[in-house]
């Protein structure tokens, strides 16, 4: 029985190994680069469909289509987008752009640098159109940027402000038997307090008051000098929710026409001066994409873009993870690549492991030391994602980045009424010092060992506001003022000088290539190299690899091997009589 489970298993990798070989060539052939001139027909149109989530830079494009069986509901890339529209701008086979808003779902700072760029766009004198059957209140701001915004009489706008809802564990925690023990510096540093707290704090309500109004203000803003509307006017729209349908959004100015898709459509056509019988030649950002020439290649002299995408944590990082090991190795070859004139730092992180954070932050110390390191921020660069953003020698942030957060803090969960009283799992413990399970999770913390946690916490603390206090040219006593762990948005973190100028990535680059005196011809290559994630995950369906499996457990990751190797408790053992872990 075990030969036949053997030869299956052969057999089947052999299978899948001939069939990924298959896609590889496929994709291989499929991937040429055509050029735009020859993929993009006379009098077209770039249609942006954003029905999915938008992200910094899409994956590897090498299988698309092909590992992925959701195929053009993968998420969409902003740096995609953007590359697209600024094609779009320049080819004179390009009438315009019309905006398709569905469910795309980002933060208000990418939202913004998009809404940017399209601003950017009408300059070259082309039209952008927007159509949604529904718009969200962040759909609508980016909409509102259009010429024309059209909306079906059943359609529904939502124009009523912005609102956060948080969630509370502390009595789903109590109700299971887990107790929760926090450290932390800094009283606005509420990431914790879901897990401690049953509301919010008033600290944690002073600062959500302050950062979502300041978003929102960023949004009127900008909405009411697209659309004409006097700022007074827009905010009581919104307050007093005046829009409750497409004819109420028409009648206050939000929409420019109430009507259905093929109306808009059939407008679009005598716009072109195209046939109604005939059909629009729509062309899509990734057909742009494919169709634009090879980039500049890290053998030329160029600008670094390097992403700093998803939580902050020790080791290797992945697209949506940023591991300390695999980042450090990354600025290190940019540093000492002479190809390499600058550095763009592009942070979308809300931050992680203060450990990690640091290693990273001496990485872009010593990068500055030989070339030009700009930050640009994305949705969120706040606590950790802060902490490497305040190396560089200039901060470019949008008005709506979430940021600061400077501020520490450690949790320590307490299992043992859970696991002796509701799951009949008892533990024991014998040591050779006084603190050698310190950070055990099956029993409480003593008063000497919350000291000694504490006064860590509190180190790292001090290390963080030095730290930024340098960076940012200033006393340790103004950056504590700006500190305590509190949360800003862009607009108001310039006044309290955390950040330098407002801008996106285009904006760092430009002022990455005017500190390396490279004049306004320069060339760009993004790092780290983008992995595709079903690939990956096929491979890694295949391995044994431990690293992986330990990744997914965590510290768990003994405990699960044991508890798998309890099947195999049978017959008479030669083994230790326990499980031992060593810490």
């Amino acid at each position: 029985m075990s030969f036949i489970k053997q030869v299956l298993a052969v057999f089947v990798a052999f299978v899948l190994f001939v069939v990924l070989g298959i896609l590889i060539i496929v994709a291989l052939f499929s991937s040429g680069k055509e050029d735009v001139s020859a993929a993009v027909k006379e009098n077209s149109v770039l249609r942006l469909t954003l029905d999915n989530e938008i992200i910094e830079r899409e994956s590897d494009k090498l299988f698309d289509g092909l590992l992925d069986p959701r195929g053009a509901a993968s998420k969409i890339g902003l740096l995609e987008l953007r590359e697209a529209i600024q094609e779009a701008a320049v080819n004179d086979k390009i009438k315009g752009i019309v905006i398709e808003i569905k469910f795309a779902n980002t933060g208000i700072a990418t939202w913004k640098e998009l809404r940017d760029e399209l601003t950017a766009f009408k300059k070259s004198g082309k039209f952008i159109i927007a159509y949604g059957e529904m718009y969200t209140e962040a759909g609508y701001y980016l909409a509102s940027v259009a010429d024309e915004i059209y909306l079906p009489e059943s359609g529904m706008l939502e124009f009523n402000g912005i609102g956060v809802n948080m969630l509370y564990f502390k009595n789903l925690l109590s109700k299971i038997g887990v107790k929760t023990e926090v450290f932390r510096v800094g009283k606005y540093k509420s990431a914790i307090e879901p897990l401690v707290n049953d509301h919010m704090s008033d600290e944690d309500r002073e600062q959500v008051h302050l950062y979502i109004n300041s978003l929102y203000s960023v949004m009127l803003n900008d909405i009411a000098s697209s659309r004409n509307i006097p700022l007074a006017s827009l905010k009581n729209i919104s307050d007093s929710m005046l829009v409750r349908n497409a004819h109420d959004a028409k009648k206050y100015g939000l929409v420019t026409n109430v009507a259905y898709y093929d109306e808009m459509l059939s407008s679009l056509k005598k716009k072109l001066t195209v046939e109604p019988d005939q059909e629009i030649d729509f062309v899509s950002y990734k057909k742009i994409i494919k169709g634009k020439p090879e980039k500049t290649t890290s053998s030329e002299p160029h600008i670094a873009v390097l992403f700093a995408n998803g939580e902050i944590q020790s080791g290797k990082g992945d697209n949506e993870t940023i591991g300390s090991e695999t980042f450090c190795t990354d600025l290190r070859r940019l540093r000492e690549d002479k190809n390499v004139k600058a550095i763009v730092l592009r942070v979308n992180s809300p931050g992680g492991s203060a450990l990690a954070s640091d290693l990273i932050w001496r990485e872009i110390m010593l990068a500055r030391e030989v070339k030009p390191v700009i930050a640009s921020m994305g949705n969120v660069a706040a606590s950790g994602g802060y902490y490497i953003a305040m190396a560089c020698d200039t901060i470019v942030a949008s008005p709506a980045t979430i940021t600061g957060s400077i501020g520490v803090f450690g949790l320590l969960m307490n299992t043992e009424d859970l696991l002796n009283n509701k799951l009949g799992i008892s533990t024991d413990r014998e040591k050779t010092g006084l603190y050698s399970d310190l950070g055990s999770l099956t029993r409480p913390v003593t008063d000497a060992e919350r000291m000694i946690i504490q006064n860590e916490v509190n180190a790292i603390y001090a290390t963080f506001i030095r730290k930024a206090a340098e960076g940012r040219h200033t006393s340790v006593e103004t950056i504590e003022v700006h500190a305590s762990g509190r949360v800003w948005a862009g607009k108001d973190a310039k006044e309290n000088n955390l950040i330098d100028v407002f801008g996106g990535m285009n904006d760092a680059v430009m002022l990455a290539a005017k500190a390396a005196n490279m004049g306004e011809k320069y060339a760009l290559v993004y790092y780290p190299e983008q992995k595709n994630q079903a690939l990956i995950a096929l491979m890694n369906a295949f391995s044994d690899d431990e690293e992986a499996k330990i990744k997914t457990f965590g510290a768990y990751y003994t405990h699960f091997k044991t508890l798998q190797s309890l099947p195999k408790y049978q017959g008479v053992q030669a083994r230790i009589p326990y499980f031992m872990e060593i810490k």
